[in-house]
């Protein structure tokens, strides 16, 4: 069982409860959040109540596959997270992608670049 990817520049971990302040953080950025929630950050009770709980339950359900907090191996910074899902409807090998990450992280390739890693 796989508890982190490796890129070139990025290191996907799963997350652990230690996270909702990376989460809060970078859900309270009303760019991010913009075509999620309207610009509407989402709670720290939400985040520890309902959000984490759901990411850290995906590694006991689909091994290999959840949602991976995206931390660039330069600096150690958490630049935001990528979730690698299967789909019921999908053909064999078929994985539904999705992430969300920091400005500061926008325009620099790390979007292709974790999308690509191998869970």
């Amino acid at each position: 069982m796989q508890i982190f990817l490796e890129t070139d520049r990025l290191v996907l971990r799963r997350f652990t409860m230690a996270d909702a302040d990376n989460l809060v953080s970078l859900d309270a950025d009303p760019d991010v959040m913009r075509f999620v929630t309207g610009g509407i950050p989402t709670s720290r009770e939400e985040i520890q109540n309902e959000v984490l709980p759901a990411f850290l339950g995906y590694y006991q359900r689909y091994e290999g596959f959840g949602f991976w907090a995206a931390i660039e191996k330069a600096t150690g910074e958490f630049l935001g997270w990528f979730h690698f899902r299967p789909r019921a409807d999908a053909a064999p090998g078929e994985v539904e992608l999705g992430y969300r990450l920091r400005k500061s992280a926008w325009g620099k390739g790390y979007a292709t670049e974790g999308s690509r890693a191998d869970p």
